[in-house]
């Protein structure tokens, strides 16, 4: 296969990986992935994953990369939180969370973080769109849950203050009737009492 046919066949690919590549032509050999990097033609995203060099790159291509490079996964966490604005923009990395070990992947085209948690909390996401496909990011009230769950040092006013949490806008736009729910499937005391202060600081309540 040569690279302009590869570029044609996975035209509408944001990230592609080599068992991709290998469904188009089975006698594919992975040296050429090595050429067309050397070439500048492809990016290396992980062992595995690619990206073509011209590819332009915005917030939401990088959510949709995260999620595909690391599955099953959702962004969540910081990068959510700044999404929602809860927290000011400066996040330096796509933050997300996943059933699979922690991981960390610095690569050509940014920094993808990932946090473990289990399986039965990979829920309370919502799809976005990106060059007609789907990315997965968390709603705004479970990654205030997955944050909390996964900083437990995070849990009265000042600390609230430190992360420069935006009070007003949760307590606008936040369905505490979802945040309840979703809090109830933690089943983790420490975690009700940190979220039971995070509904003080901003003067939001569970109805």
């Amino acid at each position: 296969m040569q690279y302009i046919d590869l570029k044609t066949e996975l035209k509408d690919f944001i990230v592609f990986s080599i068992n991709g590549i290998e469904k188009i032509d089975p006698s594919f050999h992975n040296q050429r992935l090595s050429e067309w990097q050397k070439k500048g033609y492809i990016k290396k995203i992980r062992q595995g994953y690619y990206v073509f060099s011209d590819l332009q790159i915005d917030e939401k291509t990088l959510f949709l990369i995260a999620n595909k490079i690391y599955a099953p996964s959702y962004v969540s966490l910081e990068m959510s939180l700044s999404w929602h604005n809860l927290i000011p923009e400066a996040v330096y990395g796509i933050t997300c969370v996943t059933s699979r070990k922690t991981a960390n992947f610095q690569t050509p085209v940014g920094n993808f973080i990932y946090k473990h948690i289990k399986p039965e909390l990979m829920f309370g996401y919502g799809l976005g769109e990106c060059r007609g496909q789907n990315y997965a990011i968390a709603q705004m009230e479970k990654a205030a849950l997955d944050y909390l769950y996964l900083n437990p040092g995070i849990k009265d006013a000042v600390d609230f203050d430190g992360m420069r949490f935006n009070a007003l806008g949760f307590k606008e736009k936040a369905d505490t009737k979802k945040l309840e729910k979703f809090l109830a499937a933690f089943k983790n005391k420490s975690l009700n009492k940190r979220v039971g202060n995070l509904m003080k600081y901003t003067n939001a309540w569970f109805v």
